[in-house]
């Protein structure tokens, strides 16, 4: 049997919404997968069954050894939306599965709403996979957010967030067990919601709307230094929207940010692609807390701390698409460890502002090629009453493309 492996979406309509060709996947298995809420649809059904109760890896090899065998594995609404779908396909293929989706709580929300999810101004946003700080990526004026609930408490926790940040006047809608019997619906606005508990399955939208004096940090490479806590040794802005220019931010990609300080290019790397990935290399233990702290706070809570030294840190990553050195220029082996590890057709970007780092990439563009630019960057200051341009260090770059 090539498709031995059927994934079935289901809805709070349970078995009355599905569609013939679903029925009769659920039916011709020989065992069946699912949680408690989704294998409780089917009654006292006495065949073979499996759940999710020693966590998602248990389960999915639980499944491999019915390899061959029918089985049907019930999830929630659209299984390929922040669903099971995508770890089961990319474990067994798609040629072995039988995918058939319901409609998701994306869909179901956005119909409720009236809103289009081919939208721009529209974003779905998961807080079961991810913290509620992944919020603050998307808090621009304007736009409307779809938010899958991790529980109870998410609408409570989203709505302060937004009232943190200056959205408290946003209108928020909560819906209970969307499509099903049981379903309820709030509207209020963020501030008005004041910590209250609904039932665990829910979802929340929201239509952005800032009060004046809102934080609103764009996602466009170069957030002013504020937007970041740090120690004072931070890549400037100006200097920070042309790294990330050279090191080419694109989805899915994985980025090493060497000697992070405060995590700042990593992060706006993270916040300028789609499932971008990033690791925050950085020794001094100082930094550790900023670098989280800056994650949460401008929305990419999945950033990844690696500590230690560079480039002895360097076996524990996976290999990069992309690598920015911004610290530990001096140390050896790092530019050479960077290179090795890079990716074919990947970018490396190094900054020095010392005599001795810059040395060091003269010396690695004579022998690796690449391009060499120095940033300069005055500011306006005060002098005595007037106004004149001081002038920030000058910058080195060194950017080079792995042949």
């Amino acid at each position: 049997m090539d498709r031995w492996l059927s994934v079935v979406g289901i809805g709070e309509d349970g078995l009355d919404g599905l569609s013939a060709r679903a029925r009769a996947l659920i039916a011709e298995a020989e065992v069946l997968v699912g949680g408690d809420r989704h294998l409780g649809m089917l009654g006292g059904d006495p065949r073979p069954r499996l759940t999710w109760g020693d966590g998602l890896d248990a389960g999915i090899e639980a499944i491999a050894r019915h390899a061959g065998t029918p089985v049907c594995v019930l999830a929630s609404g659209d299984p390929l939306n922040f669903g099971i779908g995508k770890r089961l396909v990319a474990r067994f293929g798609i040629a072995a599965m039988d995918i058939q989706p319901a409609p998701g709580a994306f869909a179901l929300l956005a119909a409720r709403m009236g809103w289009s999810l081919a939208d721009g101004t529209l974003r779905t946003v998961s807080c079961h996979a991810f913290p509620v700080e992944v919020l603050n990526r998307h808090l621009l004026p304007g736009v409307r957010l779809l938010i899958l609930a991790r529980n109870g408490e998410t609408p409570a926790q989203a709505a302060a967030l937004l009232c943190r940040r200056g959205f408290g006047e946003s209108p928020m809608t909560v819906f209970e067990h969307m499509g099903g019997p049981d379903e309820g619906r709030y509207d209020t606005v963020a501030e008005e919601w004041e910590g209250r508990r609904v039932k665990d399955l829910n979802v929340i939208a929201f239509h952005l709307w800032p009060s004046p004096g809102a934080t609103i940090w764009p996602e466009t490479p170069g957030l002013p230094e504020a937007a970041f806590r740090h120690d004072g040794k931070i890549t400037k802005r100006e200097v920070r929207a042309a790294t990330l220019a050279r090191l080419q931010p694109l989805p899915g990609q994985l980025l090493w940010d060497v000697g992070a300080g405060s995590g700042a290019v990593a992060i706006e790397w993270l916040r300028a692609a789609a499932d971008a990935q990033a690791i925050a290399m950085e020794r001094d233990p100082a930094r550790f807390d900023d670098i989280e702290t800056n994650a949460n706070n401008l929305g990419v809570p999945h950033l990844k701390l690696l500590k230690g030294d560079a480039p002895g840190c360097f076996a524990d990553a996976a290999a990069p698409d992309a690598v920015f050195v911004g610290g530990g220029l001096s140390q050896p082996g790092v530019i050479e460890g960077a290179l090795a590890a890079l990716k074919p057709s990947g970018r490396l970007v190094a900054n020095g502002v010392t005599l001795e780092a810059q040395e060091t990439l003269i010396q690695n563009h004579r022998a690796h090629g690449g391009e060499l630019t120095r940033i300069a960057v005055a500011r306006a200051d005060a002098v005595g009453g007037l106004t004149g341009m001081r002038p920030l260090m000058d910058v080195l770059q060194w950017a080079v493309t792995k042949s």
